[in-house]
């Protein structure tokens, strides 16, 4: 398949928001595809490279390179100069680099290189996620979506699933089923904005704390027992004290979810950089086990004794998980029988608020009769957790990609500092309506000093309220701290940069213990 194809379809997509007409555009699409590019396909258009970190920034990307007048790019022409690209290493390797991006570029129709530079920029963002993909590749190969979903599910992975749907036929669907040692996509939750909310959304629930660790998926049969992460990394190495504690529970056939977490010697939970990177160390694994020990508490189980429990409702999954878990390594829970019980909801308040008070970061609120749909974001578990807000002044706007093409999107978001200047805490795009990005645009334009073709530096006065969910370590950021999931929640424009937020205030609201740098923006 030619590149210009896939770039076409990629800017269909990001140019309509109907979820119809992507899934038709994909569908055509996957129908020409050969299930040997699949995966790439796939891949390309949800904005990943197969070769993960190919070490090319904007300083290899920024010289314009001629565009080929034809198309004769293929997606396999392309995987393979990635491929290259993601080998160079060594002396002169920075020069290896330009000149194969060179040559890849030099390939490519104007078309093709504004794409391929969204690719290796990771500004791919038109809409194109797995589960519309998914509802391409049914359509094309005339399969229900539920089953594809289903063996998406079981498998993890959907560039295998299609690969097999688009050689085989819908018959391919029925050999993938969840076999123990073989990760599943965990299944994720929507939000509630309080308890009270969440419970009357969902009727008869359990509310559960909701831990700040790392999600792991414990697969054992017999004595092997195999470690995944959210994104279905095998940790099993990096944690060998989780995966003793697996083999010494009492079956020898299951699969179970939960998270890895540490606490300190107060019983207090440990900053989430901590585990991760505990969990991301990949030497001296004792050492890093001595420095900090972590334990798994877990709230799921999928498989157990050989059968697959993933189709039952909560209540029953959690009997097998009682059956199969001692009650300290298995999550904090309240049961809401009644939820038009004002007594019961009170009390699922006061576990909310016993929670955060014992430095956890929300809880859980799961319908009891849901099945575990591996894999989707969906609507029978809501995550509730203390939202935080601030008032920032934007510094600086990326010109947006696909739906967002000419307007100013990517924030990059700073605290108030003593002497008047202001301390960049991170950048987010998520919240902006296309009224808001539409206007921001306006105002921001009227604000900027310098524009490269890719961020305008604006004059730091234009306010904005931020929504975060708490502060991280980070060492790209000057205040050593950077802010979590944060989304605009609207513009002040009637609030002058001299009332935003300090950066003072922001390390004590947001419980970071990171020290304000004397270096800022």
């Amino acid at each position: 398949m030619l590149l210009a194809r896939l770039a076409e379809v990629s800017h269909q997509v990001a140019a309509t928001s109907a979820r119809s007409r992507k899934i038709a555009a994909l569908a055509e699409l996957f129908a020409a595809t050969s299930p040997q590019e699949a995966s790439l396909v796939i891949a390309y258009l949800a904005g990943r490279l197969p070769q993960g970190r190919i070490g090319i920034g904007w300083s290899t990307l920024k010289a314009p390179v001629p565009p080929a007048a034809d198309a004769t790019l293929t997606v396999a022409d392309t995987d393979a100069a990635l491929t290259a690209l993601a080998r160079v290493a060594g002396p002169g390797s920075q020069a290896e680099r330009q000149r194969l991006v060179r040559e890849l570029m030099g390939a490519a129709t104007r078309a093709e290189q504004q794409f391929l530079l969204r690719l290796l920029t990771g500004e791919v963002r038109q809409g194109a996620l797995d589960a519309i993909a998914l509802e391409g590749v049914a359509k094309a190969a005339a399969a229900p979506a539920a089953d594809v979903r289903r063996a998406v599910m079981m498998e993890g992975s959907l560039p295998r699933v299609a690969q097999a749907l688009l050689a085989e036929g819908p018959a391919a669907l029925e050999r993938f089923q969840l076999r123990v040692g073989s990760p599943v996509h965990p299944m994720l939750a929507h939000s509630a904005k309080s308890v009270p909310e969440a419970v009357a959304a969902l009727g008869r629930c359990v509310v559960e704390e909701k831990l700040d660790g790392i999600r792991v998926q414990v697969h054992r049969s017999g004595d092997d027992v195999r470690l995944y992460t959210r994104s279905l990394d095998d940790i099993t190495d990096r944690l060998p004290e989780i995966a003793e504690a697996a083999r010494e529970l009492p079956g020898d056939q299951f699969v179970l979810d939960g998270e890895v977490i540490a606490l300190d010697a107060a019983g207090r939970p440990v900053a989430f950089q901590d585990i991760a990177s505990r969990v991301g160390s990949r030497v001296d694994v004792a050492t890093a086990a001595a420095a900090l020990p972590v334990s798994p508490v877990f709230f799921d189980v999928l498989a157990a004794d050989g059968a697959v429990l993933v189709d039952l409702p909560g209540h029953e999954r959690h009997q097998a998980l009682a059956r199969l878990v001692p009650a300290p390594m298995r999550v904090r829970r309240t049961i809401v029988e009644d939820p038009d019980d004002p007594a019961q909801v009170s009390a699922a308040e006061a576990f909310f608020a016993d929670t955060i008070g014992r430095g956890h970061e929300g809880v859980m609120v799961k319908a009891l009769d849901a099945p575990y749909s591996a894999g989707r974001r969906g609507r029978s578990w809501l995550k509730v957790k203390p939202v935080h807000t601030l008032d920032l002044v934007i510094l600086a706007a990326e010109w947006g990609h696909g739906r967002r093409t000419g307007l100013l999107s990517n924030l990059h978001l700073g605290a108030r500092a003593s002497d008047g200047t202001f301390v960049m805490l991170g950048k987010t795009f998520k919240g902006l309506t296309d009224v808001m990005l539409r206007r921001q645009t306006e105002l921001l334009q009227e604000l900027a000093v310098e524009d490269d073709g890719f961020t305008v530096r604006v004059r730091p006065e234009l306010v904005v309220e931020i929504a975060y969910d708490g502060l991280q370590r980070s060492t790209r950021y000057p205040a050593g701290v950077a802010l979590r999931f944060a989304r605009v929640i609207r513009h002040r424009p009637d609030k002058p940069a001299t009332e935003a937020d300090t950066i003072e205030h922001v390390l004590v609201r947001g419980g970071g213990d990171a020290q304000s740098s004397s270096s800022v923006v």
